[in-house]
C-alpha cells in the first residue's frame, strides 16, 4: 500500500489547522462574593463595581497572562448566604479563588470555608481584624484593618485635636457609638486599644443594631458621658439616623466616623449643611492628592464610562486597587490558583507606598494582611468628603468641628 506523501500530509494538516481556527485563550474564572442585595446592597454593589472595572480592563488589555478573566458573581446578602455561595463557588462552580467581600460579617463566614477547602480568598474590603488572626494560609487582604483605622484616628486625636482643644492627648474625652455587628464591634475594641497607645481616655461605649429606627437612648446616654468628640462606626442608614438624631436632640459634640456610611455621598445629601465639619477616617476618597494617588483620575474616567455616574465611595476605588495587585499576582502564577504557588508570589509582592490609585503600597505579611495600607483622614468641606490628614495625601488642613 503506498503511503500518503509528505505534500498531502502537510495540505491535510494545514486544511485542519484552517477549520479549527487559532486557539481560543482559555477563560481564568474568579469568584465575586459581595452583598448586591439586602440592607448592605449599597456598600456591596459600590465595591463589585471597582472589582469588575479592573476585570474589565485587565481583559481589554490581553487579560491575565493571555487569559480573558471571568467574575462568577454570588450575593453573599446575609452571613449564611455569604457561607452558603461560598460553598457553591468552590464545590459546584469549581474556581479556587474568591475575591470580595466588603462586609466582615460575610467575609468571616466566607474566608473560613475557603480555608478549610483550601481555596485561595482575596478579601479587598471588609476590615474586622480576625480576617487576618486566625492563622489561614489561603486568605489574603488588601485593604487596612480596624486596628489601622483605630491607630490612624487616635494619632489624629493626639497630634491635632488634642491641641486644637488646648488639652494634653491624655486629658481628651472620647466615647464610642458603634453598630454591633463585627465590623462595628472589631473597630470599637480596636479603638479602645489604641487610644490606650495614645493616653486618650474612653469615658463610654454604645453599641446598637444597625437596623434600628431609633437611636435616642444613645444619644441621651453620649450627652451625660460629656466626651470631646464620639467615635462613629456605622453602616449607611444609621450613618444618617445617628447625625440626624445628635443634632435635634442638641448632642452638642463632634462625630468622628470611622469608615462606612460617613463617607457617602448619600450621607451628606441626607444632613445638608448638618455635614459641614463631621471628621471621617476611611478608605482613600476622591479628594486627596493627586501626587500620593496616581491612576485615580483615570479610575475615576473609567467608572464613568463603565456605568455613566460618578463613584458613590472610595469602596469602589480601593477594590479596584486590591484587585489589580491580584492579577499582578495572578501574572506570576501564569494565572494558576494553586495554593502554594499563589502564596508564594503574594508574599513576594513589594510595592511602596504612593504607588497606586489609592495610595496604599502593597507588602504581605505572613498572616496574608497588606501591612502598607494605611486610612486617611477626611472632613466634610462644602459638600466634598476633603482629604486633610496625612500631609502627604492632604488637599487641605483640617478645622475644629462643631
Amino acid at each position: 500500500m503506498k503511503k500518503p506523501s509528505w505534500t498531502l500530509w502537510l495540505v491535510t494538516t494545514l486544511l485542519m489547522l484552517t477549520i479549527a481556527g487559532p486557539a481560543a485563550a482559555k477563560d481564568l474564572q474568579i469568584g465575586a462574593l459581595y452583598p448586591r442585595s439586602g440592607s448592605l446592597a449599597l456598600l456591596g454593589e459600590e465595591s463589585w463595581r471597582g472589582a469588575e472595572i479592573a476585570r474589565l480592563e485587565a481583559n481589554k488589555k490581553g487579560g491575565v497572562g493571555g487569559d480573558q478573566v471571568v467574575f462568577v458573581n454570588a450575593d453573599g446578602h446575609d452571613v449564611a448566604a455569604a457561607r452558603a455561595e461560598a460553598e457553591r463557588l468552590i464545590e459546584q462552580s469549581k474556581v479556587g479563588l474568591i475575591l470580595g467581600s466588603y462586609a466582615s460579617s460575610r467575609s468571616m463566614a466566607a474566608t473560613e470555608v475557603a480555608a478549610r477547602k483550601n481555596a485561595v480568598y482575596f478579601e479587598l474590603g471588609a476590615i474586622a481584624n480576625s480576617i487576618t488572626e486566625r492563622g489561614y494560609q489561603t486568605v489574603y487582604r488588601t485593604c487596612a484593618t480596624a486596628f489601622n483605622f483605630s491607630k490612624s484616628q487616635s494619632k489624629f486625636i493626639a497630634e491635632w485635636l488634642a491641641p486644637q482643644l488646648n488639652k494634653k492627648p491624655s486629658e481628651v474625652k472620647v466615647s464610642i457609638a458603634h453598630e454591633d455587628s463585627d465590623y462595628g464591634t472589631s473597630v470599637a475594641d480596636s479603638f479602645k486599644n489604641a487610644a490606650k497607645e495614645f493616653g486618650i481616655q474612653v469615658v463610654s461605649v454604645e453599641p446598637y443594631a444597625a437596623n434600628t429606627s431609633d437611636l435616642s437612648p444613645v444619644i441621651f446616654r453620649l450627652k451625660k458621658a460629656a466626651p470631646d468628640i464620639v467615635i462613629a462606626v456605622s453602616y449607611a442608614q444609621d450613618a444618617i439616623l445617628l447625625s440626624r438624631q445628635a443634632a435635634e436632640l442638641k448632642l452638642g459634640i463632634p462625630l468622628f466616623g470611622t469608615g462606612g456610611g460617613h463617607s457617602l455621598k448619600s450621607f451628606q445629601e441626607a444632613l445638608g449643611d448638618k455635614v459641614e465639619g463631621v471628621l471621617n477616617v476611611d478608605f482613600t476618597q476622591y479628594e486627596v492628592s493627586s501626587a500620593f494617588t496616581p491612576g485615580l483620575k483615570e479610575f475615576v474616567a473609567l467608572y464613568r464610562e463603565t456605568f455613566k455616574e460618578d463613584p458613590k465611595s472610595g469602596h469602589s476605588l480601593a477594590n479596584y486597587m486590591g484587585t489589580k495587585a491580584l492579577f499582578d499576582i495572578l501574572a506570576k502564577t501564569k494565572g494558576s490558583v494553586e495554593a502554594d504557588a499563589f502564596r508564594k508570589a503574594a508574599l513576594a509582592m513589594d510595592v511602596p507606598e504612593g504607588a497606586t490609585s489609592t495610595g496604599w503600597g502593597v507588602k504581605f505579611g505572613e498572616n496574608g494582611q497588606n501591612q502598607r495600607a494605611n486610612p486617611f483622614i477626611m472632613q466634610w468641606r462644602n459638600g466634598k468628603l476633603m482629604t486633610v490628614w496625612p500631609k502627604a495625601a492632604a488637599l487641605m488642613d483640617p478645622v475644629l468641628p462643631k
